[in-house]
């Protein structure tokens, strides 16, 4: 019998990854001392930065548009193989899913497309949402899944520090966080939540108006979610506030596979 090991993994959406950096990027990065760390919203194009990662071998997923999108894999495992987007057409050019195999799961990261002001996108956002759920469905059925990333949805209202006068805006509206059950309902949990039920003011992103940051006027909308048959592997979920650099703090999550 194989013995567990226990695994870190951080998730950031690092809105613009050359900026982050000149923001304290690799402090965390170096301290946090991850098995696999994640990072959307990269806004880089292919061979636009060299990053010196001992120890990490580098995979990304970039949009076709410059300076848009965009995610990565940092991992110190090598993986099986590599898929990027999530084999939809009408979704294969803004670089917003990564995955990677490994022997006994698959790790996704992703960053789900925004609803936009007055839900202007938002047809687009729900057949996303739709394709994704079957993406991630099928990999589940092949070995479990570690899932995580800027899904820009607030799930419930204890995940927004004002949920009443944000009722139907993006991020908040009735259909995102519809589909967010249903993804949670296809046998996926949200890790923070599983330990932290009743945690409140527990948020990863904040606006840049009014002092938002500072006074903790927070979203939750970046998540670790795994497959339910992992759930009792879990170790630790947790949030990382005090981490500057974006508007985004990172999440993480400690699991033994």
């Amino acid at each position: 019998m194989r013995m567990r090991v226990k695994m870190r993994f951080i998730s950031w959406n690092v809105n613009g990854l050359r900026a982050c950096l000149k923001k304290g990027f690799m402090d965390f990065f170096e301290s946090i001392d991850a098995d696999f760390f994640c990072v959307q919203e990269t806004k880089l194009q292919e061979g636009q930065i060299e990053l010196d990662l001992r120890g990490y071998e580098q995979y990304w997923c970039h949009a076709v548009k410059k300076g848009y999108s965009g995610t990565a894999i940092f991992t110190k495992k090598t993986p099986i193989s590599v898929m990027c987007n999530i084999g939809a057409e009408e979704h294969g050019d803004e670089g917003r899913v990564i995955s990677l195999e490994f022997e006994d799961f698959y790790l996704v990261c992703a960053y789900s497309p925004n609803a936009q002001d007055e839900l202007k996108r938002i047809d687009y956002r729900m057949s996303w949402e739709d394709a994704f759920r079957e993406y991630l469905v099928a990999l589940d059925k092949v070995k479990p899944l570690i899932i995580c990333g800027d899904l820009n949805v607030a799930h419930q209202e204890i995940d927004l520090k004002n949920p009443k006068p944000n009722i139907g805006s993006p991020g908040f509206s009735y259909e995102e966080r519809g589909k967010f059950t249903q993804l949670l309902e296809a046998g996926f949990t949200d890790t923070y939540r599983f330990l932290h039920p009743d945690a409140r003011d527990a948020y990863t992103w904040w606006s840049f108006r009014a002092n938002a940051r500072e006074r903790n006027v927070g979203w939750r909308i970046d998540y670790f979610l795994c497959s339910d048959r992992l759930r009792e592997k879990i170790d630790r979920a947790f949030i990382c506030p005090e981490i500057q650099g974006s508007d985004h703090c990172p999440v993480g999550l400690d699991i033994a596979l």
